[in-house]
């Protein structure tokens, strides 16, 4: 009897289990740029139409930025296997660091002809707390875990 009770017990905690494992949702892109937006607004104080003169400005900034960041995240998927193809890869990634940060540049200067400095100031500090909390909140890799990743790399 009380095997049967334990073996119920455990079909419950495991049928409960992968229920929640399902309910679980995935990542949307268009979520979560939703979200941001409705972040960026409210922390930077943005009315509707600072905000409707902003994004789109913004959505267009961060084209560009996924186009440089899928080529850095290209560069670093394989490691040359040799000396001067690690020096090239390296010349190349620094070149789409710096190609990034002009891009930034160039939107900061637009994005300054359609809201304040002072507000675009805070537009900035609210992208960044946004992503920190959605880091904190997804919990992407545990810290224990990195730990142990970080040790089997030495």
């Amino acid at each position: 009897m009380k095997k049967i009770v334990l073996f119920l017990g455990l079909v419950m905690a495991v049928i409960s289990i992968a229920a929640q494992d399902t309910n679980k949702q995935k990542f949307s892109p268009e979520k979560f740029r939703e979200d941001m937006e409705r972040f960026i607004v409210k922390d930077a104080c943005l009315t509707p139409t600072e905000a409707s003169k902003f994004f789109p400005l913004y959505n267009e900034m961060n084209k560009k930025q996924r186009v440089i960041f899928d080529r850095i995240r290209q560069i670093g998927r394989t490691k040359p296997t040799d000396e001067d193809g690690c020096k090239q890869a390296i010349k190349q990634r620094d070149k789409l660091e710096l190609e990034l940060k002009k891009v930034q540049q160039t939107y900061h200067e637009k994005f300054l002809n359609v809201i304040p400095a002072s507000k675009l100031f805070d537009v900035i500090k609210a992208e960044e707390k946004f992503h920190r909390r959605m880091l904190k909140k997804s919990n992407v890799v545990p810290q224990a875990k990195n730990a142990k990743q970080d040790k089997g790399r030495k």
